[in-house]
């Protein structure tokens, strides 16, 4: 027999794995970066208003939400025992009532009404004087919650909070929480071998020193630092795209196994280490992270959804890196090398691309992207381009001055062409067909036959400038 008690259902943390406020607040940001930031300081301490104004910029997918599994089946099981379910939240009643809709709650769902917050000592005077006291049983997970379960019949607990349940309430727990492991995930410390590219000027230049080798060290710290507080950023701009995507639905932010909250401290905390870090190797280095830092952040919130920007940033990105490493050192970075590396760049940008496309389950434009597969050929193209003209530049390097004065053997020089060609046409070609990671630079660090072909030209360049003979008499 079913019990004749509502069951009552907080939302934030408790139904879902994430709050919507926040989900709001970043989804609004992803739209319309300006009204965002003024609604948000408009309304910073009227919440109900807050709420209010920020879903309406939002427009949230409240269908792509990750709830809590074991909690959900449970009310499932309720509901179709014939109970009455509902969601009581202080998120907004628009949401609210979309989310107990789209689930099959109670059309009896309340939420915030943009003047009242419905939150703590609120929602327990609501529900006591619409049920009675001991008249619902309800599931919370925040200190907040303490009020109202005093006035339910049963305390259903998400997480390890403690209700200060009644002498003799039943208490139902349900898992809750996140790790510092789901954390790790999410700032990808696997991209981190892209900070690698910091090496090309000393490589360039042949200045292996132990103290250029140290400054190195610090810059892809902070590099490393820098990006991983702005894939926190990325992340959680592309929350709903994340979440109709193949792979990326699993991401932490995406899949609610970290709160958002937590991820915007981290975005803090890495975003003072990068800058701190970058301060001890001059103001060159800091302002390069700085420029680095503010057109990722430009990319995030908009350029990504740009065609051909998109790829020229990412480009930009990548590029940066190698003025890093120079800013770092000391070590000049030539303009042939900047004139050479970022048309390479403009291929692996294409690339990326090329590969979220192969693998897209529709022929749709990609969410948060600006491509859809008949963009392909123009993709294949423009890294076709790419790469012939980085070789253009790469030959017409090794006709300069600097480029005979580092490289005695010059002929070797053009026989590196070879592998580099073969490794470039490899990229593409596996991007095509969708079979790479979803960063070309990440992959090709992974990527056996590719490292093959990376090596045989560095091996190449090397014996051109002697550098080989230099050091083991070969």
């Amino acid at each position: 027999m079913a019990d004749d008690k509502p069951l009552v259902l907080d939302i934030d943390g408790t139904f879902l794995k994430t709050d919507m406020l926040f989900e709001c607040f970043w989804g609004a940001l992803g739209k319309d970066p300006l009204s965002a930031c003024r609604c948000a300081v408009a309304n910073l301490t009227d919440r109900a208003r807050l709420k209010r104004e920020l879903a309406g910029i939002a427009d949230l997918n409240v269908a792509l939400l990750p709830v809590h599994p074991e909690l959900k089946d449970y009310a499932d099981q309720q509901r179709n025992a014939g109970r009455e379910v509902l969601l009581v939240s202080a998120s907004d009643q628009k949401l609210v009532s979309e989310l107990a809709q789209h689930h099959g709650y109670s059309e009896h769902s309340r939420g915030s009404d943009g003047i009242a917050n419905l939150k703590g000592e609120a929602k327990a005077e609501y529900l006591s004087q619409t049920y009675g006291e001991q008249g619902f049983d309800y599931a919370g997970d925040h200190a907040a919650d303490r009020a109202v379960w005093a006035q339910a019949d049963k305390a259903l607990v998400v997480g390890d909070i403690e209700p200060t349940a009644r002498p003799g309430q039943e208490v139902i727990r349900f898992a809750g929480g996140w790790s510092g492991r789901a954390l790790l995930k999410a700032i990808r410390p696997h991209q981190w071998v892209k900070n690698v590219l910091l090496f090309l000027p000393i490589l360039a230049s042949h200045e292996f020193t132990l103290t250029n080798l140290l400054l190195l060290l610090l810059g892809i710290m902070a590099f490393s630092a820098a990006a991983s507080s702005i894939y926190i950023v990325n992340d959680l701009l592309d929350l709903e795209a994340d979440r109709q995507h193949v792979k990326k639905r699993f991401r932490p932010f995406a899949a609610g196994t970290v709160p958002i909250p937590v991820g915007m401290l981290a975005f803090v905390f890495l975003s003072c280490a990068a800058l701190g870090i970058a301060a001890l190797l001059g103001t060159g280095f800091l302002f390069t992270i700085l420029i680095y830092m503010g057109l990722s952040l430009a990319y995030s919130l908009q350029l990504k959804r740009m065609r051909w920007v998109d790829i020229a940033a990412l480009a930009s990105l990548y590029t940066l890196r190698v003025v890093a490493g120079a800013a770092a050192t000391g070590v000049e970075a030539s303009l042939y090398m900047m004139v050479f590396i970022f048309p390479v760049f403009i291929t692996l940008g294409c690339v990326k691309r090329m590969t979220e496309l192969a693998l897209a389950t529709s022929d749709a434009r990609l969410p948060g992207r600006g491509y859809g597969r008949a963009d392909m050929g123009d993709l294949v193209n423009v890294s076709g381009l790419g790469m012939v003209f980085s070789l253009l530049i790469f030959f017409l390097y090794t006709r300069s001055d600097q480029a005979q004065m580092l490289y005695p053997t010059q002929w070797l020089l053009w026989l590196a062409m070879v592998p580099m060609s073969a490794w470039l046409l490899r990229m593409i070609r596996l991007g095509y067909h969708g079979k790479q990671d979803h960063d070309p630079i990440v992959f090709a660090l992974k990527d056996k036959r590719g490292i093959g072909f990376l090596l045989i030209t560095v091996s190449l360049i090397f014996y051109a400038a002697g550098l080989w003979q230099q050091w083991f008499g070969l």
